[in-house]
C-alpha cells in the first residue's frame, strides 16, 4: 500500500511543479501586460499632447495674421481718410470706400475664423480616433491571463502516480518506493 501512496505524492509534486510553472508564466504575462500598458499610455499622451501643441501653434498663428490684417486695413483706412481730405474729396463716396476696406477686413478674420473651427473640429475627431485605438490597444495587450488550474495539475498528479504504480505491477518490477 505504501508503494500506491509514494507513487501517488510523486504524481501530486509533479502536478506541484506544473502549477508553480503556471503561477510564474501567469505573473511573467502579468508584468508584460503591466509595461505594455504603460508604454501605451505613454504612446497615447505623446499623441494627444503633439497635437495640442499643434493646435496651440495654430491658433498663435491666427491670431497674428488677423492682427497683421487689423494693422493694415487700419492704416488703409487712415490712408483713404489723408488722401481723400488732401483730395478734397468727402461724403458718401469716401465713407463707401472706407467701408469697403472695414468689410474686406470682417470677410479676412471670419474666413480665419471659420478655417479655424473646421481645424479644431477635425482635430477633436483625430483626438476621439487615437483616444479610441488606444483603448483598443489596451485591450489587445491586456488579454485575460490563464491562472494555475490547481484540481486540473492535482488530477494530472494523481494519475501519473497511479500510472506509475500501475506499470511497476504490470511489469512486475519489484517496488522502488520501499520504506
Amino acid at each position: 500500500m505504501c508503494d500506491i501512496v509514494t507513487a501517488t505524492v510523486l504524481g501530486i509534486a509533479q502536478a506541484g511543479m506544473q502549477v508553480q510553472g503556471q503561477r510564474q508564466q501567469a505573473r511573467a504575462q502579468a508584468r508584460v501586460q503591466a509595461q505594455a500598458s504603460k508604454q501605451e499610455n505613454q504612446r497615447y499622451l505623446n499623441q494627444v499632447s503633439s497635437m495640442r501643441m499643434q493646435q496651440a501653434q495654430e491658433q498663435v498663428a491666427m491670431a497674428q495674421r488677423i492682427q497683421a490684417s487689423t494693422t493694415k486695413a487700419r492704416e488703409a483706412r487712415s490712408t483713404a481718410r489723408v488722401s481723400a481730405g488732401e483730395a478734397g474729396v468727402a461724403g458718401l463716396s469716401v465713407d463707401a470706400l472706407i467701408n469697403n476696406l472695414t468689410r474686406q477686413e470682417a470677410d479676412y478674420r471670419f474666413s480665419e475664423t471659420q478655417n479655424q473651427k473646421m481645424t479644431n473640429a477635425s482635430r477633436d475627431l483625430q483626438l476621439r480616433d487615437a483616444g479610441l485605438g488606444s483603448q483598443m490597444n489596451l485591450l489587445r495587450i491586456n488579454k485575460p491571463i490563464e491562472q494555475p488550474n490547481y484540481l486540473g495539475a492535482l488530477l494530472s498528479g494523481a494519475q501519473t502516480g497511479m500510472s506509475m504504480y500501475s506499470m511497476g505491477k504490470q511489469a512486475d518490477i519489484e517496488p522502488i518506493f520501499k520504506s
